[in-house]
């Protein structure tokens, strides 16, 4: 999962990146609206992590200039703004949530995972794909019952393709689930992750479509 982090406290700003990165998650961090506005332009978050005072141009400018422009990632806004009219501005511009400061980052992880869930329109948690079941929360993976041992990023890039049940990903999109900006990327990694889980999961458990990317099939 691909999230853009836009906060410019250094220190709040660190915490949550290592905090979202140590539960799986793809974190990019930028600092002042300009550079979210450029980075949401890519079309490869899946969620806006959103301060409202920022510098070069408000947070709550720039989510009103997203729903503008029709842009429908799902934004949660993490600010310092706690009075009733700030949360109720905050909402009727487009947030989708809207947590006050200071959290304990294990709320603000479960209010992330739960958007990420409405927004692809499940309420359970847990993810089927025929025998194996996998539970994004507790990094817990199942096949036919039994626990199967995944690293951080062979869960990662598991739950992107079965989150999209029998839709292709190319290399290159999973690329951009599983890593963020400064991360090293071998040019082989996806394919090495493909590997290792078509040998825990079965050698079919993963399709190569030729020329266009990888699909999983319903595992039995």
């Amino acid at each position: 999962m691909r999230v853009l982090l836009v906060e410019d406290d250094p220190m709040i700003g660190e915490a949550v990146k290592r905090g979202l990165g140590l539960e799986g998650f793809a974190v990019d961090w930028v600092q002042d609206g300009r550079q979210a506005e450029l980075a949401i332009a890519n079309g490869v978050y899946e969620l806006v992590l959103l301060d409202l005072g920022l510098p070069r141009k408000d947070g709550l400018a720039l989510l009103k200039e997203l729903r503008r422009r029709g842009i429908a990632v799902p934004v949660l806004v993490a600010t310092a703004r706690d009075a009733l009219s700030d949360r109720i501005e905050g909402l009727n511009a487009g947030a989708d949530d809207y947590l006050v400061k200071p959290f304990h980052l294990e709320e603000l992880v479960a209010r992330v995972r739960a958007l990420l869930r409405r927004n692809q329109g499940r309420a359970n948690p847990e993810i089927e794909c025929g025998a194996l079941r996998l539970n994004p929360v507790t990094h817990q993976a199942l096949l036919r019952g039994t626990p199967i041992e995944l690293s951080a990023k062979e869960f990662a890039l598991l739950h992107a393709l079965v989150e999209k049940p029998g839709a292709v990903l190319s290399r290159e999109q999973l690329e951009e689930k599983l890593y963020g900006w400064g991360d090293e990327v071998g040019s082989n990694a996806v394919e090495v992750h493909i590997h290792n889980l078509r040998r825990k999961l079965g050698a079919d458990a993963i399709r190569n479509i030729r020329g266009v990317g990888y699909r999983v099939e319903t595992v039995e």
